[in-house]
């Protein structure tokens, strides 16, 4: 498993489109955003990592600056369960 956080700076004006490309990037989630200021989550997917998702998001236009504001890698194993919630 493999997530980051990003904040994601765009033009105020183009706030909206930019967050459209965003979402549209499979494995890509915004949280928040306020003047052109967004916040997001990439987690890689079967077909791209975080790390190429987050160099897609420096090509989409009106935005300024991509910054990874945080990072957690856990390696999965093949063996473990799911896990399941306590049952009382």
């Amino acid at each position: 498993m493999n997530i980051c956080g990003c904040l994601v700076h765009a033009m105020p004006e183009m706030t909206d489109s930019v967050i459209a490309a965003i979402t549209a990037i499979e494995g890509g989630e915004v949280h928040a955003h306020e003047d052109g200021r967004i916040v997001v989550t990439v987690e890689d997917t079967d077909d791209q990592r975080a790390s190429e998702q987050i160099m897609e998001m420096h090509q989409i236009p009106g935005v300024l600056t991509v910054t990874l504001t945080y990072h957690h890698f856990e390696e999965l194993a093949a063996s473990e369960p799911a896990q399941t919630p306590l049952k009382h």
